[in-house]
């Protein structure tokens, strides 16, 4: 006699079917959408977050894994669509001790259905361990206080600074975060800014007094056995500040640390937190002013090459401010830093475009140049009209340049960036994405604009000569970069085997002191020349 189901029974459906199989493997599911914000969550969240699993639905996914993290775990989820699944891979989830976690992923783009992602997350099978390398990198400590500064009042109340310049070298990271346990506050991230200088993020929340008294305590401990430190505490809420004019400040305060220590701090008007040092800057914005209008600044031009070839594709601009300009300890960084704490960044963009105009008009070289325009700038309809309308005027201009959107400040209206990066390309403008991977935003530009090359960011570049987990990294910029049709560029190339290894990882093009110095912009006539000294040569 044939099976028959009971009235009660019903086929499993295909959804019944991944969640049984899913949570065969896992703690915890969630299913994300192409903006990467959880729209179905389920499992142990509480137990591995603190927190149910309704309380993560709306929130985006890399929420849940650790802050030194999430850039991988971005770059993973965005080649999901490529690639069609997230092979089981390591990350750290947000949880105080940082677990690692193996997280797997399956895209599903069905017909009729919205695509989303499913993700699963599970323990590390028993006897696994993952080496905890410790801290988060500068990047990732900026791009979260920077967060915290966009997010709801009172989550962002202050950074912690920490000096140890009597610290054994490469122990700094290690001995704070062991003072940090001690403390009973392991919830706090450290980075190291500059080697002895750290950055300490509390949670969010956390009042200034709280993180005073916790510098207090850290200073304690450090001091113990000998030798010296010296912390401060920079306040970050700052009313009258809008979040763009906070983050200009927090850029600034993060590069005077790292360069001059809680002296610089003082100097620059820190020790009154973020709106201490806005006001002292309105003092100086004038003489920046005058300084960008005079153009009191000079362009070197590096070469960018073919890793094969060893053929030069073009040159980025690079600004260097004239002396007197800046103080006697800032440097280029800062310069650009202070013109976007000032509201300057327009300016200084377009002033910097006007000079590699005269140069290429002057040396008339064969490759473009590339000049770096901000997200505050792209972002910015009257900078777009005057920026087309110089390209309009001198109608070759347009065949010579190229143009690096760069991430030191976030665009917050993409729209209009859109618009004027889809103008530039149909224009015959190429446009780079610069210092990929180094912060989140660089991923949902890669999904949101058409960009002709992808700039992976020296940090990687230098650490996938170490590590395994880094040359994956790279590896995934890679795939992903051509997947959506753009040329890959890697930064800091600065020996024979970072060349070598790029290579190998499918980078098509390198910068650095290795393929070239900065340098004048080479006249057409010299390139030419070593163009045949070089062909000479391949053929002996």
């Amino acid at each position: 006699m044939p099976l028959s189901l009971s009235p009660a029974a019903r086929p499993l459906s295909d959804r019944e079917r991944f969640l049984g199989f899913a949570f065969a493997a896992a703690d915890m599911l969630a299913e994300v959408d192409a903006e990467g914000r959880i729209g179905f969550a389920t499992g142990a969240f509480r137990l591995h977050l603190g927190r149910s699993a309704e309380a993560f639905i709306g929130l985006t996914a890399a929420e849940l894994i650790a802050a030194e993290d999430r850039a991988a775990f971005e770059l993973a989820r965005a080649a999901l669509p490529s690639r069609g699944r997230l092979p089981p891979t390591v990350l750290r989830l947000a949880d105080p001790r940082r677990t690692p976690f193996m997280v797997s992923g399956l895209h599903l783009a069905l017909p009729g259905q919205p695509v989303r992602d499913c993700l699963s997350f599970a323990p590390l099978p028993e006897g696994v361990t993952l080496r905890q390398e410790g801290g988060t990198d500068p990047a990732t400590l900026r791009r979260l206080l920077e967060e915290r500064l966009r997010g709801t009042p009172g989550q962002a109340a202050g950074l912690g600074l920490i000096e140890l310049p009597d610290a054994p070298e490469g122990m700094n990271l290690r001995l704070v975060e062991e003072a940090l346990h001690a403390a009973g506050d392991g919830a706090c991230l450290a980075a190291e800014i500059a080697p002895g200088r750290l950055g300490l993020l509390p949670p969010a929340g956390q009042k200034l007094p709280e993180l005073k008294d916790l510098l207090a305590r850290l200073t304690e401990r450090l001091t113990s056995g000998g030798g010296s430190v010296s912390t401060a505490s920079v306040g970050l809420e700052a009313p009258g500040l809008t979040p763009v004019q906070a983050i200009r400040a927090l850029r600034h305060c993060l590069s005077v640390f790292a360069r001059d220590g809680d002296r610089g701090l003082k100097e620059a008007g820190f020790d009154d937190g973020l709106g201490g040092f806005v006001d002292e800057m309105a003092q100086r914005s004038q003489v920046l002013a005058r300084a960008i209008e005079q153009q009191r600044f000079n362009l070197l031009y590096q070469p960018i090459q073919g890793l094969s070839d060893r053929v030069t594709h073009h040159f980025e601009a690079l600004c260097r401010p004239q002396r007197g300009v800046l103080g006697p300890s800032e440097g280029p960084g800062d310069f650009v830093n202070l013109a976007e704490a000032v509201g300057l960044t327009e300016a200084l963009d377009f002033a910097v475009l006007e000079v590699a105009a005269r140069d290429i008009e002057e040396h008339n070289p064969s490759e473009r140049v590339a000049v770096n325009l901000s997200g505050l700038s792209v972002q910015s309809a009257a900078f777009r009209a005057r920026l087309f309308g110089r390209l309009e005027r001198e109608s070759g201009l347009a065949g010579r340049l190229m143009v690096e959107l760069t991430e030191s400040a976030e665009v917050e209206h993409e729209e209009e960036a859109a618009a004027t990066l889809a103008g530039l390309r149909e224009r015959g403008v190429p446009v780079c994405l610069d210092d990929f991977g180094a912060g989140a935003a660089a991923f949902r530009y890669l999904r949101a604009y058409r960009v002709d090359f992808v700039k992976v960011d020296g940090a990687f570049v230098t650490a996938a000569l170490e590590r395994e987990r880094d040359r994956r990294f790279v590896a995934s910029m890679v795939d992903l970069s051509r997947a959506v049709g753009s040329e890959v560029i890697a930064e800091r190339i600065e020996t024979a085997a970072h060349a070598d290894l790029m290579r190998e990882l499918g980078v098509g093009y390198g910068q650095g002191w290795h393929l070239g110095r900065p340098g004048a912009l080479p006249r057409r006539e010299k390139l030419l020349v070593g163009k045949r000294k070089g062909l000479q040569e391949s053929w002996g």
